[in-house]
């Protein structure tokens, strides 16, 4: 089951952020063809590299959270007994959830205020509400990540999350 969630994460999020980077990558190429070249930039090139990064970033949190891959502070974990380490962990994914649930619904609450007063970013005239939705998702995919770790071990080993040591003395 969490192969085929983390098959889900990778060929949604990660792709998505993946195609967001390429995106960026080839606008940037002909932004600054056509400056050097042509004395004309791409129409609106910056409003939409902005998007793209939000896509890239916000795409990439899921991700990030399920391989255990952001910032950890572990200098204690020497000292720090491998049973009370599980309940660290489990103690900082319910935060993490509750942090980045939280996110999501303030991001709802600006998505809703963007569509409202119809917002539109400056130059393309485009809506502002759907990227802000967009935000929302994933900090709500990412919250619903690390309520899975509250209740299931990560299934990508780490060393910030190692797998269960089985007791010393006792035959594996």
């Amino acid at each position: 089951m969490l192969k085929l969630l983390e098959r889900m994460l990778r060929w949604s999020a990660g792709l998505m952020a993946a195609m967001a980077l390429f995106s960026i990558m080839w606008l940037t190429l002909v932004d600054v063809t056509g400056r050097r070249f042509f004395s004309h930039s791409v129409p609106g090139g910056l409003e939409i590299t902005e998007i793209l990064m939000v896509v890239v970033i916000f795409g990439a949190m899921p991700l990030v959270s399920w391989r255990g891959e952001h910032v950890v502070f572990d200098s204690l974990d020497a000292f720090i007994p491998g049973w009370l380490r599980s309940i660290q962990a489990r103690l900082v994914n319910l935060v993490c959830a509750a942090v980045f649930g939280f996110l999501a619904y303030l991001m709802t609450t600006r998505a809703e205020r963007f569509m409202e007063y119809g917002d539109i970013t400056v130059h393309l005239q485009l809506s502002i509400a759907p990227v802000a939705w967009m935000m929302a998702l994933f900090l709500l995919l990412t919250a619903l990540v690390h309520l899975l770790f509250v209740f299931v071990t990560v299934p990508v080993p780490s060393p910030h999350h190692p797998a269960p040591v089985a007791d010393e003395g006792m035959p594996s």
